[in-house]
């Protein structure tokens, strides 16, 4: 099982522009990260190369398992890591419940946690709408929704609060305190300070 994240020296650029260089940071069971600085700093795009998606220039992301055991890559990534894009990746012309139970089924969620996390975030009126009819923060929902159907330790979340109203904020806090109080990771680009403890890190500071 995922425990931790270890980022030691990394660097990362996009074409030819260095966005950070020399970033070291260390997640543990529980923990949060809030991720800030500018418009492209580079917070998304550290949220990519630990899912995967990037490869940094230099510098190594490691995870690692109980007793401090160092884990594959892959399968970590597989099995241990959400990621939430400031893009909710939904196809436009499938229903809520179509893109609902695709996702989850793939990230191997049950049906009773599906409904229940049909019910944790009302998205029962939602669920027969083509996703273009929903708003913002209704698709943000539905990929809240995801995280707790299906669940992985590292939540990777890129502006996670950004679309949602205060009652959906307040809401997405308490999903975010339980996770870390089970034993979960988040690290988050924000611009808006994360609902719950977290370390703050500035890659502002590393360019």
């Amino acid at each position: 099982m995922l425990t931790a994240v270890d980022i030691a020296a990394l660097s990362l650029s996009r074409g030819e522009r260095l966005l950070f260089q020399g970033l070291s940071l260390r997640l543990s069971a529980g923990e949060a990260t809030a991720l800030t600085g500018a418009n492209g700093a580079g917070k998304t795009s550290l949220l990519r190369a630990v899912a995967g998606f990037i490869r940094p220039d230099s510098g190594a992301i490691t995870f690692g398992g109980a007793d401090g055991e160092a884990l594959d890559q892959e399968t970590a990534r597989q099995g241990g890591v959400h990621l939430l894009g400031h893009l909710e990746g939904l196809k436009p012309t499938r229903t809520a419940r179509q893109e609902f139970d695709f996702q989850t089924a793939w990230l191997g969620g049950d049906e009773a946690a599906r409904e229940a996390a049909v019910a944790r975030l009302a998205l029962t009126p939602l669920l027969d709408l083509e996703t273009r009819k929903l708003s913002a923060g209704q698709k943000r929902r539905l990929s809240l929704a995801r995280l707790i159907a299906a669940p992985r330790v590292l939540w990777l979340l890129d502006e996670p609060l950004a679309p949602l109203d205060e009652r959906w904020r307040a809401v997405a806090a308490e999903l975010m305190a339980a996770h870390l109080a089970a034993g979960g990771m988040i690290l988050a680009a924000v611009h808006d300070p994360l609902p719950v403890p977290a370390r703050g890190l500035d890659l502002g500071d590393l360019a």
